[in-house]
């Protein structure tokens, strides 16, 4: 992807577009395009200390300062309360192929910039491709220094280091840490500053978040780059907390990592320019989780950590659709040791020593969507035989008996789970003891899992040797009992929980997975009804809506300090994870026609443009329900991307040809 000073006219143009390097261990390196960092979460090292959790902002940033013919002309930008530096006038193209490369000119001289990220390691390599003019000429680049929670913000007062020269750069001890920082450069003269600091960078996406958004950086020093006339040098600077870096080669460093990316695309074997997208933006989610000793799913970045529910439902696309059966298995054996009265974890604790957090009801029934899934894609049948058919058997006895957070299936063979002031389903927000979108009682998205992962059971029984009548008995009385319950004859779709004999008549997008999992609960007429209800009611340019427009709850804009935004997180605010859904139930309702699939790509055809738009080359988390539906939350999110590289794989799989 390619983008020129169209996109940068003005600095609020500039910012308004990211970037996001992976390490694969939880750490991640990130910025806008013109470089100016605008989040507490923006810096060129963010760096896992225990994968993938414990990250901390090393390397905020490196400012270049180009000097010819007695001229400095600065190549980086920032804005503090009261200055804006716009050395973006001087940057001329930014590529993202897949690595972020930025090209200034100045005068005569050439200055091109690639960034990169050493996978599975605490690294980041910035590479200068320095051509020079006429004149003898420097290049500065000096960097700017923390060591923080990458939650928080730091002041002068609390960034101590001592800083040492080594042979080929500096090492950088923080006060506060037993861990060194080393900047390793090949080439030019590091000179120690002492007591150096920058002041007040200001956070615009902080600032309007209603957070902390002023922040200083430590400088310990530079390295000065000297050019002959008409000289081209080539410069890394490798910035890594690493206690040895077996190659300090920045070409050989970006040369394998540029080599992985493309593998997993070939891999992949799709030779689709979205689908082959996608897949490179998959390859952000799957980290090594150090306390499992496993693979994991990332929910999002730059904040989110490995949650159950987010992990199983982004599981499909992000390990099947990309072929990365490996990692799949992984994910799903990782999970089912650590099932604990029927429940799937919601989320791992940093260390062995704690529990897990089980505190949903629906992520045990999206593992069985997730178990489902692979052995359609693998035939796998005798590892899920061996490792997890009695996982999913004890899941099943659980629900149906009764287990933690009154998740119990009901004498109408439905499942209700919860109380007044507990959130179970993905609709979780909670203020303080305001529940914003309560949903105890009989969820409608949670009885339509519980039906497919009956059905599932139904099947994987047969197999093993079980009853598998005893499960098809209970499918078949909870699908009776779900559409007595649940359809909602007036509006000619699905309440959305039922709590005794009051009926939620709330249009949300939990409806859609009645018709899209693997074993619908609703089909024919009403599949139909459901899904053009959907359609009108909650689509939108990116996603669905999570609450329709015309209720009195609703609200379109998601902005502002903690309170304003949870208020509207599920309220009106528009989710892309579900559009795959959608689309699917489309398929499902309508018919699997080339008519239909070239309709249902449409849908996707808006994602395909915002993937050069936000963070460039992934799906954000949410977006405004209303207005230019902007995009807001995590910018680059698992389920969003996973559902849409899901969604959309399976229709081309089943197209003759492209049907773009």
């Amino acid at each position: 992807m390619e983008f020129g000073k169209a996109d940068w006219r003005t600095f609020e143009r500039g910012i308004e577009k990211e970037w996001l390097l992976t390490n694969g261990i939880g750490g991640f390196a990130s910025s806008t395009i013109i470089c100016a960092n605008t989040r507490r979460y923006h810096g060129l090292l963010v760096a896992s200390l225990k994968a993938p959790v414990e990250r901390h902002l090393i390397l905020s940033k490196i400012d270049e300062c180009f000097t010819i013919n007695g001229k400095d002309y600065n190549l980086y930008s920032f804005q503090t309360p009261d200055y804006i530096m716009r050395g973006y006038y001087n940057l001329q193209r930014v590529s993202i192929n897949p690595l972020p490369t930025f090209t200034y000119s100045v005068e005569d001289a050439f200055i091109e910039k690639k960034i990169c990220m050493v996978y599975g390691q605490n690294t980041t390599v910035i590479q200068y491709r320095i051509i020079n003019g006429a004149a003898e000429a420097n290049l500065r680049l000096t960097p700017l220094i923390n060591f923080r929670n990458y939650h928080h913000s730091s002041r002068s007062e609390f960034l101590k280091f001592d800083v040492s020269k080594a042979p080929n750069g500096a090492i950088i001890k923080p006060a506060y840490f037993n861990t060194d920082i080393s900047l390793l450069c090949g080439e030019g003269e590091f000179t120690v500053w002492d007591g150096c600091y920058f002041f007040n960078m200001y956070y615009e996406a902080e600032r309007e978040r209603g957070l902390d958004y002023i922040e200083d950086h430590y400088i310990p020093g530079c390295f000065d780059i000297k050019l002959k006339s008409y000289e081209e040098k080539h410069v890394t600077i490798i910035a890594t907390l690493e206690k040895e870096v077996k190659d300090c080669c920045g070409e050989k460093l970006i040369s394998a990592e540029e080599k992985r990316l493309k593998a997993l695309v070939s891999t992949a074997g799709y030779g689709d320019e979205l689908a082959d997208r996608l897949v490179m933006a998959s390859d952000a989610f799957i980290v090594h989780r150090e306390s499992t000793k496993s693979r994991t799913i990332l929910a999002g970045y730059p904040w989110f950590t490995d949650w159950g529910r987010d992990t199983m439902i982004a599981f499909t696309g992000i390990t099947l659709a990309t072929k990365r059966f490996e990692d799949a298995r992984d994910i799903l054996y990782t999970f089912s040791r650590y099932v604990k009265d029927g429940l799937v974890p919601n989320v791992f604790p940093d260390d062995e020593s704690h529990e897990p957090a089980y505190n949903s009801v629906d992520a045990a029934l999206w593992y069985f969507e997730a178990v489902n899934k692979y052995i359609e894609h693998t035939d796998d049948l005798k590892f899920i035989n061996e490792n997890i058919y009695m996982v999913l058997k004890d899941i099943i006895g659980h629900y149906i008996k009764g287990t933690r957070f009154n998740i119990a299936m009901d004498s109408d063979y439905l499942i209700s789970a919860g109380q007044a002031g507990i959130q179970l389903t993905w609709m979780d927000a909670k203020i303080g003891r305001w529940v914003v979108t309560p949903r105890h009682g009989k969820a409608v998205e949670i009885n339509a899992l519980w039906y497919n992962a009956i059905n599932i059971m139904e099947r994987l029984a047969g197999l093993n040797g079980d009853d598998a009548g005893y499960y098809r008995s209970i499918a078949e009385k909870a699908r009776k009992s779900f559409e007595a319950a649940f359809w909602n004859n007036r509006k000619q779709c699905l309440y959305d929980v039922v709590i005794n004999d009051y009926r939620d008549s709330s249009v949300r997008p939990n409806q859609i997975f009645a018709v899209s999992l693997s074993y619908p609960v609703i089909s024919g007429e009403k599949a139909k009804k459901l899904v053009r209800k959907v359609w009108k009611e909650l689509y939108s340019t990116y996603g669905l809506k999570s609450l329709c427009g015309s209720d009195r709850n609703y609200r379109g804009i998601y902005t502002g300090d903690i309170h304003s935004r949870d208020s509207s997180y599920h309220q009106g605010t528009v989710w892309t994870w579900p559009l795959g859904h959608f689309i699917t139930a489309f398929i499902k309702a309508y018919g699997n026609t080339e008519s239909n699939r070239r309709l249902a790509l449409k849908f996707i055809e808006p994602l395909r443009d915002h993937l050069s738009d936000g963070c460039i080359g992934s799906i954000s988390e949410i977006f405004d329900g209303d207005g230019s539906n902007a995009p807001k939350g995590c910018f680059a999110q698992a389920w969003s991307v996973g559902e849409i590289l899901r969604a959309y794989t399976e229709l081309i799989a089943h197209g003759s040809g492209d049907l773009q």
